[in-house]
């Protein structure tokens, strides 16, 4: 698997371009109450979350929870480290 920083855009202005909004998809466990706990672990970073723009999805089970949800990052640094953040939760069992 190759390193998130090795991969080049293929065009000028293609990627990741800082500043900018970002969405981020979390998943884990239905009862963790993801949408209100991806939104604060965010905030809490300092990211400013588009409420109004999340979007959640039961498994088909009804077992896990997606979240989906865009917020602003200013440099890499603070991308990298809300996904650091959101997976360091012992109830979120990934992020895309």
């Amino acid at each position: 698997m190759r390193d998130v920083e090795d991969i080049q855009p293929q065009q000028p202005g293609q990627g990741f371009q800082f500043p900018g909004t970002f969405t981020i998809t979390v998943m884990g466990r239905a009862e963790a109450v993801l949408e209100s706990k991806v939104p604060a672990i965010l905030r809490k970073l300092g990211r400013r979350v588009h409420i109004d723009r999340m979007r959640t999805r039961p498994s088909s089970q009804g077992n896990y929870m997606a979240v989906t949800v865009d917020f602003d990052c200013e440099r890499r640094e603070h991308y990298d480290a809300a996904h650091a953040a959101l997976r360091a939760d012992p109830d979120i069992r990934y992020t895309l």
